[in-house]
């Protein structure tokens, strides 16, 4: 619900607020001796990214920045086994094999292999970070023996009562692996099925949707003016034919690890930069340690009131996209410090909240009279972990109830190495020639798309996510829209970014410098959202993704409506396709109607309207126009995903006495893959 997982980089503004991010001030000496692509294999690439300014800091900021990094790996087992019951046991079978296979390390079964083995650490698992369906194996359950077989020294996992030896290990991990219907999904938003019976993620086990319903239904505070998140931090299992929960907290699921968390956050504490940062990282350490849901509404009003510290952190479980039910949130971590020159931007805009509140198309009856505060800010990653790596946002707006938004604020940033790390990269490459329809619009979008990319996301995160308001009485979007609950709210916070991104208000703020960086944009999002993300599907596919699903929704709906008057036009040259805007202004018009009726259907929790516009407009793909994006992307050679290898950050120590942290930059994947595994495996193989 929070975050812009859009994978394509964007370049920020700079202390102009609309020219070059500070980052890109570094020498020309500097951008050559950093390599940003370190590996690609499948559709995946995988960066680098780097902390300017960390030498800068003070041994304190250093050292609570160590203590936070080290607090956000410590859960990294947590994730796996969340987004599968099994995803642990296959994960430690393949770091065996990898560092100890004494076999033949070439061909091509053992490309296969190490592709394989790539493709599930950089998901968290044997699903697609983003199709979220079962990942394939390139090689067959026979040499899959062979490798285990030959890894006498593989240590490879037990599990008392089933897995013995290495020959149950396989026989047990054959249909896992190999079976493509053995959980084939993640997670499945597909219409009526029974969503938690079909998804393979572990967070309900022995249950159906409908037990899970009527258990949460029945919890339920009729007219709760501040109501917790009901299951947001548990799993639901059934004993003795009744339904329970397994809280994730010290001393019960997932304790291990969180233990650690734990351990980590309080010598964070120790060193914090003010008493409002140091009561937030109190409250929470005691949430992991409670797993009480008002501590963590706690934690979260702390969180936001804290506004003036340099380093931030976002810990804990945040995000419900694995969920189908929008329920039960990933543990995830983003460590952070300000990047004071680029905030100025980000900051111009959220500045005029109440304007942009005041003057949006939504129903008056929907808007906000009074938007309380939003912090916005560009910040520098220092280490991400959990569901937020490698494949990482590149935008984040928390937290996600809607109560504490409207009573307390929210804080809105954008990644900002992150950002440019992705723009190194992405600058290379030559999409803008093969689907754009003109030169004109090639010459807009390399002059403004990367700053109209950047508004984007600070809209969406800083305006979107923190507009509109509920109809009293109607229930949180995850009880009244269920499964579409995510689409629609990231269709909503787009729309929100797309309506105001040709107001000229952006211009008369000095964050843009012509209405043309709108039109940059607008080109952009219908391009990508009709066209470009169909590169992610294989053939037959549907849309899964919630993010996916809105961009189609928001364009493909726009595009429908503006048939008539030829507002969007559908043409072919030379046997391609091209969408081309005829009239931005109209297009602008269309997506404040859109919002309108989105924020209708949240505030007035309209299930069935929700359901309509997103199967009718977000799910269905075009099976010729899908083959025919996938060829013109295979002429270009790009990756469609990345995501990137963390710094490390190392401790220097005189004695006992830490006397400075140091930041080292890893070039290999597969080598801090096997690392992780090794240094933060806290959990057992089945949780």
């Amino acid at each position: 619900m929070s975050t812009n997982r859009l994978m394509m980089g964007l370049a920020l503004g700079s202390s102009l607020l609309f020219g070059p991010h500070a980052q890109a001030q570094q020498t020309e000496t500097t951008k050559m001796e950093f390599k940003v692509l370190a590996d690609e294999f499948a559709d995946i690439q995988v960066l680098r990214y780097q902390i300017p300014g960390f030498d800068l800091l003070t041994l304190q900021q250093k050292e609570l920045l160590y203590y936070l990094s080290e607090a956000a790996a410590a859960g990294r087992d947590i994730i796996w086994d969340q987004n599968y019951k099994y995803n642990l046991l296959v994960r430690k079978t393949l770091e065996g094999i990898v560092a100890n296979y004494e076999g033949e390390r070439s061909g091509a079964n053992w490309d296969a292999f190490m592709e394989y083995a790539k493709r599930v650490w950089f998901s968290n698992g044997i699903h697609h970070h983003y199709s979220m369906r079962k990942l394939q194996p390139g090689f067959d359950a026979r040499y899959f023996a062979t490798l285990v077989n030959g890894s006498p020294k593989g240590n490879f996992p037990r599990i008392a009562g089933k897995i013995k030896n290495n020959k149950q290990l396989l026989a047990f991990l054959n249909p896992i692996l190999f079976d493509p219907n053995v959980a084939a999904k993640r997670v499945n938003q597909d219409a009526g099925v029974d969503l938690i019976t079909t998804s393979a993620n572990n967070f309900y086990e022995g249950v159906t949707q409908a037990e899970v319903e009527a258990f949460y239904a029945k919890q339920k505070v009729k007219d709760d003016p501040t109501p917790i998140w009901y299951g947001l931090n548990s799993k639901v299992v059934k004993e003795n034919g009744k339904l329970v929960e397994k809280t994730w907290k010290a001393g019960g699921m997932y304790g291990a690890a969180i233990d650690k968390i734990v351990y980590w956050l309080e010598k964070a504490v120790s060193v914090a930069e003010n008493d409002k940062q140091k009561t937030a990282l109190e409250l929470l350490v005691k949430y992991y340690k409670s797993g009480d849901l008002r501590d963590w509404d706690a934690y979260n009003i702390a969180w936001v009131a804290d506004t003036e510290s340099m380093i931030d952190v976002v810990n804990g479980f945040i995000e419900v996209y694995g969920d189908p039910l929008g329920m039960k949130a990933s543990y995830e971590s983003v460590v952070s410090v300000r990047d004071m020159v680029a905030t100025r931007r980000i900051k111009a805009i959220g500045d005029e909240a109440q304007w942009f509140e005041d003057n949006s198309p939504i129903l008056p009856e929907h808007k906000k009279k009074e938007v309380k505060g939003i912090s916005a800010k560009v910040i520098t990653v220092v280490q991400e972990s959990g569901d937020a790596a490698p494949a990482t946002p590149i935008g984040i707006n928390l937290p996600n109830a809607d109560w504490i938004r409207k009573d307390h604020g929210s804080k809105s940033v954008s990644l900002g190495n992150i950002v440019y790390a992705y723009n190194e990269v992405a600058s290379k490459g030559s999409a803008i020639e093969e689907f754009a329809w003109d030169q004109t619009q090639i010459d807009r979008s390399r002059q403004y798309g990367a700053l109209a990319g950047d508004l984007h996301t600070d809209l969406h995160e800083v305006i979107g996510h923190a507009s509109g308001q509920l109809n009293p009485g109607i229930g949180t979007p995850k009880e009244t829209l269920k499964q579409y609950a995510s689409t629609l709210e990231e269709a909503r916070a787009d729309l929100v970014a797309l309506y105001f991104i040709l107001d000229p208000k952006m211009v008369e703020l000095g964050v843009m410098p012509s209405l043309e960086v709108g039109k940059a944009e607008y080109d952009g999002y219908i391009r990508n959202g009709l066209m470009l993300q169909l590169r992610r599907l294989e053939e037959g596919d549907n849309l899964e993704e919630s993010h996916m699903r809105n961009r189609q929704l928001n364009a493909g709906w726009a595009y429908e409506k503006g048939l008539a008057n030829k507002v969007i036009e559908k043409k072919v040259r030379d046997g391609k396709t091209y969408f081309v805007i005829n009239d931005y202004e109209a297009l602008r018009e269309l997506f404040g109607q859109l919002l309108r009726e989105i924020q209708r259907i949240k505030s007035e929790g309209d299930f069935a309207a929700g359901a309509a516009l997103v199967e009718n407009y977000g799910v269905k793909v075009d099976q010729a126009l899908l083959k025919e994006v996938k060829a013109r992307y295979a002429k270009i050679g790009s990756k469609p995903y990345s995501g990137f290898i963390q710094p490390k950050l190392v401790p220097v120590y005189e004695g006992e006495k830490l006397v400075d942290v140091k930041v080292e930059y890893p070039d290999n994947f597969t080598e801090q893959m096997l690392e992780f595994g090794k240094k933060n495996a806290h959990l057992p193989v089945v949780n």
